[in-house]
């Protein structure tokens, strides 16, 4: 996936038979459904890649629990399966997560799905154990033929207050079910292009290039690095732009309102204490206000969240104050004893969910469901991905890429349903497994355990390749970050499409989410950055600041 070669081969060839608008999940799964069934195909994205909405999930595979109540039985059923087949496919980046409710009331909430159904119901009183554990029996059926994870249980108040001691004393019962944890849908996103441009050559992907409108025979794309404009000419467009598909379509000409997104935001917090009472599971709950909220394991740290708000000014969007506040204050009402502040968060995020445009009295009722909107740009068809959500991006694409596939007048051939990401092949099960292959890592490249344990937690088997390329550049210690080497660093710059320092941070690793983005480290990856790409020292300062600048306006971190 170099940049260079893939701008050469547009301007040798400006055609292409299906051109993707938007670099986020939906858009990055049609794209690779369709490389895999030789489709020649381009995707490009005015950021980078898996840099909008998609990037500021709540890091989850989850069914939805709690659409049930919307009635959205189909879009459930689907998102249970499609949780199921990330965990299985995807291993090294979506591992079971039991998910613990904690319950206050019994009879509570009977009446909120028939009163919803009426559209009667602003705001839902609290759901207690009787809807919920109905709701879980139905949950359960879906995937019961699956067995990707085991079913739900009830404990009373004695075995909760015994398993979470800090849990609030009031509590009657918690129910515990699975979900997945999503480590990181940026480098999940990166694996997924990565597997799609390997696929025959049949697939080119482009970062930092917007779309401009040009004749009816076909687009013209605006390189936001060099500024150079070139033409491409699809036979199909596929406007996957998230929460900008309007804005888009309105670029070609087209005119149809389909979004009406909500916008959520999520601290990541620092504290030990809090880590240590949730242990290994989700804590997922009403706050007083009627919000579903959660508190998420997140390596070592804890992702708090989430705000579900309306939103007008899609690019401007933080996480304020106010939400900041709100998080916090959610913690206390499931764990009072547990003190957070300000000083305990290391980033914040915020996204816009790309929902379909709805008059809901409520952002909880508006669907989560996806749906495909056609329109025509001249002779070409364009067909705008509306809504959707990362658990369920496959299922979605599938359906994207069969449509697509008849407008071009091909059939497919394969599918994704238990197709591995890159490196989820042949992933070791067990722990004992996992011990032995990162041994056998450490053993054949001659890096330290420790180090060898690091790549296959952030790359699963495919860490044997980026081990051989440490040993080949180079295994030397950053100093500022010292579960990194300069050799991994430098692969990553060679590989994927990097074009500024927040990418690695961000998008190519975790590094800044878990709050381990120091200045010395911007500095010392600007260095290798600057030696592999050319930087010029001006160019290299301008980097630098400008990550400092991201980290601070978009996150809440100061850096300097």
């Amino acid at each position: 996936m170099i940049r260079s070669e893939v701008l050469e081969r547009i301007r040798k060839t400006p055609e292409v038979s299906v051109l993707i608008i938007g670099a986020g999940i939906n858009g990055i799964g049609t794209f690779r459904d369709l490389a895999l069934n030789g489709v020649d195909t381009l995707i490009v994205d005015k950021g980078d890649f898996c840099s909008g909405a998609s990037s500021a999930s709540s890091h989850m595979a989850h069914g939805g629990i709690r659409y049930l109540e919307n009635g959205e039985f189909r879009l459930v059923h689907e998102a249970v399966q499609e949780r199921n087949r990330m965990i299985e496919n995807a291993p090294q980046h979506v591992r079971p997560l039991p998910t613990t409710i904690p319950i206050f009331k019994i009879w509570s909430g009977l009446l909120n799905a028939p009163l919803k159904f009426l559209n009667l119901l602003d705001k839902p009183s609290e759901r207690g154990a009787i809807v919920i554990k109905v709701g879980l029996i139905i949950y359960d059926s879906f995937t019961r033929k699956q067995k990707t994870v085991p079913p739900h249980q009830f404990h009373n108040r004695a075995y909760s207050l015994g398993k979470y001691p800090q849990l609030d004393k009031d509590v009657k019962f918690t129910a515990t079910y699975f979900d997945g944890q999503i480590l990181s849908p940026e480098r999940y996103s990166i694996d997924l292009i990565q597997d799609a441009v390997d696929e025959g050559g049949h697939a080119m992907a482009l970062n930092y290039a917007s779309v401009e409108k040009s004749g009816e025979d076909g687009v013209v794309l605006h390189d936001e690095v060099t500024g150079e404009k070139i033409r491409v000419k699809p036979r199909v467009i596929v406007n996957a732009a998230g929460p900008w598909i309007d804005g888009v379509n309105e670029e070609l000409g087209l005119r149809e309102r389909y979004i009406g997104g909500t916008k959520g935001s999520h601290l990541v917090l620092d504290i030990p204490e809090l880590r240590e009472a949730i242990g290994d599971h989700e804590f997922f709950f009403e706050n007083k206000d009627g919000r579903i909220v959660l508190i998420f394991p997140f390596y070592d740290k804890v992702i708090v969240g989430t705000s579900d708000l309306p939103v007008t000014n899609v690019d401007d969007v933080v996480c304020t104050p106010e939400e900041e506040k709100y998080f916090i204050d959610l913690v206390a009402r499931i764990f009072p004893n547990i003190k957070i502040n300000s000083k305990d968060i290391v980033f914040r995020f915020s996204g816009v969910r790309p929902l379909e445009y709805s008059k809901a009295k409520t952002t909880g009722q508006i669907t989560r469901d996806h749906s495909i909107k056609h329109d025509q740009f001249g002779t070409i068809p364009v067909l705008s991905l509306v809504g959707g959500k990362w658990t369920s991006f496959r299922a979605f694409s599938s359906q994207v890429c069969d449509e697509v596939l008849q407008h071009l007048g091909k059939t497919r051939r394969a599918g994704t349903e238990e197709l591995k990401v890159r490196g989820g092949l042949a992933y070791p099960q067990s722990q004992i497994e996992k011990d032995e292959w990162i041994s056998n890592l450490a053993h054949e490249t001659g890096l330290s355990n420790p180090y060898a344990a690091s790549l296959f937690e952030r790359y699963g088997t495919y860490a044997s390749k980026i081990g051989r390329d440490v040993i080949e550049i180079s295994a030397e210690p950053l100093q500022s970050l010292p579960d990194w080497t300069r050799g991994e660093v430098v692969s990553i710059l060679r590989n994927e499409s990097v074009i500024h320092l927040d990418d690695i941070f961000q998008r190519r690793s975790s590094i800044a989410w878990v709050g381990q983005l120091t200045l010395a480290a911007l500095k010392e990856v600007a260095e290798i950055a600057a030696a592999e790409l050319g930087w010029q020292p001006e160019k290299k300062d301008a980097e630098i600041t400008r990550t400092v600048n991201e980290m601070r306006e978009k996150h809440g971190i100061n850096l300097a």
